[in-house]
């Protein structure tokens, strides 16, 4: 017999037929959008809450808002901590976590000791027992921060185990670097409130402004990618948000400027209302509209504070340079892979994710100031 005739079968197009594909792709469509606008009403939900809590601690005074950068720095410190700590490990040290912790309290105590000393002296009037303590603390505050550092130090040679010591090292060096990050650049938050609030309120609201307003811009005609780091950012909202914030940063130091207890430095760590003089900064310059201004408007001139001028710059870095911190942050999930770095605020991630951009901006403002 002769050979088996070659069944030649037609191949199997792998491709979808234009009607399946259109039905398909407008129905992910539907679901991908379903899904957008779900993440826009929780992230709406949760900043809504944040702005209402925020304003109702300014509007309490400087130690609750240093209240809530500590609470802000704990957070940022167990999120950052989590983030290198393998459990397998941790099991085979216990009280390990501990000794991170020892180094963030001592380096609280180093930072905000040194900040504060000044106004736990005006607090308590002289002659007090309290006076006599507080000055003590004040003279030895520094060799207290040293020897609660060398007790750290020698508790961390004291735990090193066998076969664990990479893993050891590891963390010790990554501990040191969050006690830089984080209280580097918010000691900066803490000594800038005590200048006045409104130092600390309108850098951090154009943050807020800055992130809204790039979020709606984006969220709305966003099409061209900003940068390969944060895929979600683009020039639309980039762009948008940095003349909303300009432009609110002007107007806002203009509101801001006209509250007494926003604009007067605390020298002491009392509750009470302040009183002072606001300075020039904060005492409005008068401008005549010009002869083409049309006359039925109701005004003749304008005033203006000068400290709307300066506002303009803070409004600038806000919108240009800080976000590069928010960049940072990205490429430093990108590099551990992961989404954010906790979930302690719906629809934001944690809140290291809210502080990239404050801290930068913190740093600026005081330096600024």
């Amino acid at each position: 017999s002769g050979p088996t005739p070659r069944v030649r079968r037609r191949r199997v197009s792998n491709e979808v037929s234009p009607e399946v594909g259109e039905a398909n792709g407008s129905h992910l469509l539907a679901i991908n959008d379903s899904k957008k606008y779900k993440s826009m009403l929780v992230r709406a939900y949760s900043t809504f809450w944040m702005i209402l809590g925020f304003t109702s601690i300014i509007y309490m005074g400087h130690l609750y808002i240093w209240a809530m950068v500590i609470v802000i720095q704990i957070f940022m410190a167990k999120e950052l901590f989590n983030l290198l700590r393998k459990s397998h490990e941790e099991n085979r040290l216990p009280g390990f976590w501990l000794l991170n912790w020892h180094f963030f309290f001592t380096a609280m105590l180093f930072v905000y000791g040194r900040i504060l000393s000044h106004q736990l002296v005006n607090t308590i009037t002289t002659g007090n027992i309290w006076y006599k303590l507080v000055g003590v603390f004040i003279k030895y505050h520094m060799v207290t921060c040293y020897f609660l550092y060398i007790t750290g130090f020698i508790w961390f040679i004291l735990s090193l185990k066998k076969r664990m010591y990479k893993y050891q090292f590891g963390q010790y060096a990554w501990t040191h670097m969050i006690l830089i990050v984080v209280f580097a650049q918010s000691s900066f938050t803490v000594a800038i409130i005590f200048e006045g609030i409104f130092w600390f309120l309108l850098p951090a609201s154009l943050i807020i402004i800055n992130d809204i307003a790039a979020y709606i811009f984006g969220f709305f005609f966003g099409r061209t990618p900003l940068i390969k780091l944060s895929p979600k950012k683009t020039w639309e909202g980039f762009i948008g948000a940095s003349v909303t914030t300009i432009i609110s940063a002007f107007l806002l130091a203009n509101i801001l400027g006209g509250f007494q207890w926003l604009t007067c430095p605390r020298r002491d760590l009392s509750t009470s209302w302040l009183r002072c003089d606001p300075g020039l900064l904060f005492k409005p310059e008068y401008f005549a509209f010009p002869e083409w201004f049309p006359k039925w408007l109701p005004w003749s001139e304008i005033a203006i504070l000068p400290v709307q001028w300066h506002a303009i710059w803070l409004g600038l870095f806000a919108s240009i340079i800080a976000p590069f911190g928010g960049f940072f942050a990205s490429g430093f999930k990108r590099a551990f892979k992961i989404k954010d770095f906790g979930d302690s605020i719906p629809g934001h991630g944690g809140m290291t994710d809210r502080m990239d951009c404050q801290m930068v901006m913190a740093v600026f403002a005081y330096i600024y100031h």
